[in-house]
């Protein structure tokens, strides 16, 4: 194995504000921004560091910016420091056409007056950069490059960026590893490192183990306030070569009117030997009236909030309560349930199946709007199984005519599949699967009539068959 690279770095002064004017632009368009319909007003610099330095031919720098952004749209001059956002920007004097795409802007002023600066991803040399850090265990500045020493990285993979909408962006070298830089960072530990380090050590097969992964130590980060915790920034994971999403399969069998529930099952297979082995690697606990009664009130108020946001879902209100409330009396009558370390973001689209049949998950970060600690909460695993139900459900909706039998199916044969490999079927408790299903539906609800307007209709469907049945 190659020996660590240490590398003491220092970045120009001004360096952030030369690129202010362009990254208030280029920001916002991008696909992994989360603070859309409000304006950026400016960035603090959370950290800098310099990859290569800026001479006539290529440039590399590092950042971690925090966005400043108005509280609400309209309300200029209530700024307050936004999200962070982890960058990677290369330099050049000018951008030779393949990387037109890849363009930010022209700084005109600073210590990189008169040279371009573009979104270094799109280019070999960079993330070649990356992938040799990685593999050489590399020290640069408060970037700490790490990596499984028993795994073998070798040097010389071709790089090609992912270039399907994501809310991260995704390398892949050689049809061999995908690295996963993460976008919108916190400081703590991220789960979508976290889980498939501990699976990787229980030797469950349904999730690529962790290869190498790039983190940032607090002590040593170059930039005016420091995090007291170190940033998880990306992780490189085995590349699984000619497998398909799960959510393109679907549509794809669906286009041809294909069957689809021995898929479903399997993949209810291997949810439930992920949670399986997570129960068995992270600790689980026990969730009496008092945690069950927390839990309920965050999902009453979230359905308040998008009954108020969401008009449409107001006929269903009543109904859509009564499905906590029911889970809330379940409680209060002494029932318990096990929570433990869960996906957190289960969908078709998160789960890959390789050209054997073979299905794996991918993408343990969870939902990425909620706070971190909340993320890394045990839930019961029904939570899981509550998102993918409402996936089989989108699929069977975006199709003219909708399938609503075929989504019956798939469900159907999803728990049967999970309940072979664990010995528990998710439809024994329909009180507490109605109740996540309730909640993942109303927070699509809020989501589509934001974003997609035209989706809308989708889990209004699902708000009229939860509000009035407490059926799978």
């Amino acid at each position: 194995m190659s020996e660590a690279v240490t590398r003491t770095v220092t970045t120009p002064p001004g360096l952030l504000a030369s690129l202010d004017p362009l990254l208030r632009e280029w920001l916002p368009r991008q696909r992994w921004f989360a603070g859309k319909g409000r304006p950026v007003t400016g960035f603090a610099l959370v950290a800098a560091t310099e990859l290569l330095p800026p001479t006539a031919k290529l440039g590399l720098y590092h950042l971690l910016v925090r966005a400043h952004q108005p509280l609400q749209p309209g309300h200029a001059g209530h700024e307050q420091p936004g999200d962070c956002y982890q960058l990677l920007i290369g330099v050049r004097e000018a951008l030779p056409p393949r990387l037109a795409p890849a363009l930010i802007g022209h700084v005109t002023r600073g210590p990189l007056a008169g040279r371009t600066v573009y979104e270094a991803l799109h280019d070999t040399r960079p993330a070649e950069l990356l992938l040799e850090a990685l593999r050489t265990q590399a020290r640069i500045g408060g970037l700490r490059f790490e990596r499984d020493p028993h795994l073998e990285i070798r040097s010389g993979l071709v790089p090609r960026l992912v270039t399907a909408e994501q809310s991260n962006s995704s390398v892949v070298y050689g049809d061999t590893f995908i690295l996963k830089l993460l976008r919108r960072i916190v400081p703590g530990i991220n789960p979508d490192l976290e889980l498939p380090l501990a699976l990787a050590r229980e030797g469950c097969p349904r999730v690529p183990p962790p290869t190498a992964w790039l983190i940032t130590d607090p002590g040593e980060l170059p930039g005016p306030a420091p995090a007291a915790e170190p940033y998880v920034l990306g992780v490189l994971q085995p590349f699984v070569q000619g497998a398909t999403d799960g959510w393109e399969l679907a549509l794809r069998e669906l286009a041809k009117g294909q069957d689809f529930t021995a898929e479903a099952r399997a993949l209810g297979r291997a949810t439930a030997e992920v949670h399986t082995a997570l129960a068995r690697a992270l600790p689980t606990v026990t969730l009496g009236h008092t945690q069950l009664g927390s839990m309920v009130a965050g999902m009453t108020e979230r359905l308040e909030a998008a009954v108020h946001a969401v008009p449409a879902l107001r006929p269903y209100a009543d109904g859509l309560r009564s499905a906590y409330t029911a889970l809330d009396d379940l409680a209060a009558e002494g029932r318990t349930w096990t929570a433990q370390r869960v996906h957190g973001d289960l969908h078709l689209g998160q789960c890959l199946r390789s050209p054997a049949g073979e299905w794996s998950l991918i993408d343990f970060e969870g939902e990425p709007a909620r706070p971190l600690a909340e993320r890394r909460m045990p839930q019961p695993a029904v939570r899981d199984v509550a998102g993918m139900l409402r996936s089989f459900d989108y699929a069977a909706r975006s199709v003219d005519p909708p399938q609503p039998d075929w989504a019956g199916r798939c469900r159907a044969a999803y728990c049967s599949g999970y309940a072979e490999a664990s010995g528990q079927d998710p439809r024994t408790e329909p009180v507490l699967l109605r109740a996540y299903e309730t909640d993942k539906a109303v927070y699509e609800a809020v989501y589509e009539a934001r974003h997609r307007p035209d989706w809308l209709p989708v889990p209004l469907a699902a708000a009229h068959r939860l509000a009035s049945a407490d059926r799978v």
